[in-house]
């Protein structure tokens, strides 16, 4: 509740939820004058889910119908989003979406005040040429698109012949899986002042694009997703950030105290002997020149690594001897197994802005 206030000084005007266990959102988003695009799960094939299994389908629906009959008169709903993603690691997504397109007919006959909305990634041209005409009922297509694929989103929607609206339903920076990657295989991750000029950038382009309808930056919070800092546009105690401060200009808020800003980071080597000192630095920045406090932490490179969102387990934070740090620089001893590690770097200022970044490393 509290960041969804946050969100709405922000400026937003709308949010975007998943599933139905997120209903609380649309008594709280009424009260803050928040519009809601009200998430409805479908399960995903991948999960296990079969949508040739009859009786499985026919019990999903029955508990969607149920539920949209129950909130379609709330007045902070906004549209309905049918499934996310449900053709992940599926090769050939058409049925399921056949199926979204079913259940879109049955809610606009439950509700036909409240426009349906579909949700998949951006998965290439073939998808969307299947997308084009399969799904009449579904009145907004809603995808999820990262990094500098939304630049030529306008244009690939034209050449696949999609001509209804779209809503960028999840907009990020570069993705751990499109991030170039280091010689062991770690995703080499932006820095928060890198995001940041993503979305100001990304934003701008989007809102001059007319088949565009909406964008929602993903995600106002924060996520353990191959990191702890990848995706969230706030940090885990909710500090803002560079991002937050993006999207709160483009949204007409501009704020008072920008969050630090990073102009660089290093690390002395991408491999050490157990043990080893290991020096690296930041070259981090106040608006206001106040000085910043850095904290400095090694955690295990992230294993537990999903498709999709699917929930991970954060990697173990690793002890380590700090010989020296301050606000700039770092020296510690690497830890002593062999293995993969990420140094993480949060840059914060006194009035509680931070700024991430993080270098990964191999010990051996």
């Amino acid at each position: 509740a509290a960041g969804l206030a946050r969100l709405a000084a922000a400026g937003a005007q709308a949010v975007r939820v998943y599933r139905q266990t997120d209903a609380w959102v649309l008594d709280e988003a009424q009260r803050l004058g928040l519009k809601v695009v009200m998430g409805l799960w479908l399960e995903h094939p991948r999960h296990g889910f079969s949508y040739d299994d009859e009786q499985a389908v026919q019990a999903q629906e029955r508990a969607i119908l149920e539920f949209v009959r129950h909130h379609r008169g709330h007045p902070a709903l906004l549209a309905w989003g049918i499934g996310n993603e449900i053709e992940t690691a599926v090769e050939n997504p058409l049925p399921l979406w056949r199926e979204v397109d079913r259940l879109a007919a049955a809610i606009k006959r439950i509700d036909p005040v409240h426009p349906t909305l579909m949700v998949v990634a951006d998965t290439g041209m073939d998808a969307f040429r299947s997308l084009a005409d399969c799904c009449p009922n579904v009145d907004l297509l809603g995808i999820n698109v990262y990094a500098g694929a939304v630049f030529d989103l306008p244009r690939r929607l034209r050449d696949a012949g999609i001509g209804k609206p779209v809503v960028i339903t999840e907009l990020g920076p570069l993705g751990q899986w499109q991030a170039g990657r280091k010689p062991w295989g770690a995703p080499v991750e932006p820095t928060s002042s890198e995001k940041a000029r993503f979305f100001t950038e990304a934003l701008g382009y989007l809102a001059r694009q007319p088949q565009i309808r909406g964008v929602f930056p993903f995600l106002w919070g924060a996520k353990q997703e191959q990191t702890e800092t990848w995706h969230g546009l706030l940090l885990a105690d909710g500090s803002g950030t560079a991002m937050s401060d993006a999207l709160a200009s483009f949204w007409g808020r501009p704020v008072e105290r920008p969050a630090p800003v990073v102009r660089g980071i290093g690390i002395a080597a991408d491999a050490f002997a157990p043990g080893a000192e290991i020096s690296a630095g930041i070259d981090a920045v106040n608006a206001d020149g106040t000085a910043l406090e850095t904290e400095w932490k090694i955690l295990a490179e992230a294993t537990d690594l999903r498709k999709g969102g699917d929930h991970e387990s954060p990697p173990a934070r690793i002890a380590t001897r700090i010989l020296h740090a301050d606000a700039a620089s770092v020296r510690l001893l690497a830890p002593a197994e062999p293995g993969a590690y990420r140094l993480f770097i949060t840059a914060r200022d006194r009035h509680g802005k931070a700024a991430t970044a993080n270098l990964p490393f191999l010990v051996r």
